[in-house]
């Protein structure tokens, strides 16, 4: 058989099993371009996205497991195939196949092999490697290494398509229709007025990424602002920062664990904007009794996080548990809060900020899409992509509520008055 001819053949096995799997589906808004440039043409014109196959073993990679999103999201990252166009809509398609019961065993039988017609396609690939981390689960020293497989991706990438201050966060916005830059600025600010940061007062943020929250703090509030990282990227760049804006007497970031801190003091205030998905279920009474220790009386802790629904269970050995945040953990914001009130806080005020972080991942996925070629300079091909899959899916997941983002204002009251004030009014007035 001449090589044509078995070209020709994987193209027909191909189209074949693409009309098996997807061919019920109507309107069909996507188009499939296979290596040889035969397109499966979408039901609407202009397709939102086209999915293109590199090679004839594509489909095979990417549906060798539907058990979970790991076997198509490895496909892409290795460039099995490519998603021209809105990745958004990718991901309505992808839970109609992980999430697809209808199906008899004969169906699944059926198209297994029809799939075990093509190639398997396993020749090497460019990757970035899955985190292997060692030791017992959320120790100091392997929490160290899941955040300097993270965030020790040179910094310069991340500035590419963050804000203008480095806020690896949810952003705040009023309307919907800010820029980043402008929606991460009213975060930053937001954050202080519920803190209620008072000049000369004492800060600690915990996880303080690139120093935007120590820096605006200091800078706009007169606090004396404390932030740590695991990240050595972060604590260089964020340090560097602080010199430029000449607030060393005031602002500083240290290379810490939130269990190594040490303060006799005591800290007015503390806050964490995300970070609290590293911490663990199994390690969230010493998270919480370690912000306790550290506040001074009546002092106010917002912790940031994202959170799960209820009803999802947490699933390990996904894509993003091995290539982007490594033992991060989703946890429910009922157990949040019930172990903050066990510790002994007092749960002041609770704000979902969901559609906020949908938005924002949609600035940083158009962001990132936008500086493909000049990411490269800092990533490989694989790195881009990553990234590029995993914030989309989280705003698609976002969109879904299947995950939520909480801000959680809590106060070491110890059973006496607040000394708060009775309303939130004063949250919502811009700073002088």
């Amino acid at each position: 058989m001449s090589t044509l001819n078995v070209t020709d053949r994987y193209v027909a096995v191909a189209l074949d099993f693409l009309q098996a799997l997807l061919g019920d589906l109507h309107p069909r808004d996507f188009s499939v371009r296979l290596w040889d440039g035969t397109v499966w043409p979408a039901e609407t014109d202009p397709p939102r996205f086209t999915l293109v196959l590199k090679h004839p073993g594509a489909l095979r990679l990417m549906f060798r497991d539907l058990s979970s999103d790991l076997s198509m999201g490895e496909a892409y990252i290795y460039d099995d195939f490519d998603i021209e166009g809105d990745i958004f809509g990718v991901f309505p398609l992808a839970d109609r196949l992980l999430e697809e019961t209808d199906w008899s065993l004969s169906d699944k039988v059926r198209l297994l092999q029809k799939l075990l017609r093509l190639p398997k396609g396993d020749a090497e690939r460019e990757r970035r490697r899955a985190a292997r981390l060692r030791g017992k689960r959320h120790s100091i020293a392997r929490d160290r290494q899941a955040i300097q497989y993270h965030y020790d991706v040179p910094s310069e990438f991340y500035a590419l398509w963050l804000d203008k201050n480095m806020v690896y966060s949810c952003a705040y916005f009023r309307t919907g229709e800010e820029d980043i830059d402008t929606a991460q600025e009213q975060k930053l600010d937001y954050i202080c007025r519920k803190l209620r940061l008072q000049p000369g007062e004492r800060l600690l943020d915990i996880g303080c990424g690139w120093g935007a929250l120590v820096i605006h703090a200091a800078k706009h509030y007169g606090v004396q602002a404390l932030g740590i990282t695991l990240s050595e990227n972060q604590y260089r760049w964020a340090n560097e920062r602080i010199r430029q804006e000449g607030l060393e007497g005031l602002a500083r970031v240290e290379l810490l664990d939130y269990r190594e801190v040490d303060d006799h003091e005591g800290f007015d205030k503390l806050v964490s904007v995300g970070m609290f998905e590293h911490v663990g279920e199994e390690m969230l009474p010493v998270y919480f009794q370690q912000a306790y220790r550290l506040l001074k009386p009546g002092g106010v802790f917002l912790n940031h996080g994202i959170a799960r629904h209820a009803n999802i269970p947490w699933q390990r050995n996904t894509f993003g548990d091995r290539y982007v945040f490594p033992d991060g953990e989703l946890e429910p914001i009922w157990l949040t809060l019930k172990v903050a009130q066990e510790t002994g806080f007092e749960v002041r005020d609770v704000e979902s900020l969901r559609e906020h972080y949908a938005r924002t991942l949609e600035h940083w996925v158009r962001r990132l899409e936008a500086h493909h070629e000049e990411a490269l300079r800092f990533v490989d091909e694989t790195t881009y992509r990553i990234w590029r899959l995993f914030m989309a899916g989280s705003a698609y997941n976002f969109w879904k509520d299947r995950h939520e983002v909480y801000q959680s204002l809590l106060v070491k009251s110890e059973h006496a008055p607040s000394g708060l004030p009775w309303t939130r009014e004063d949250w919502y007035c811009s700073a002088g």
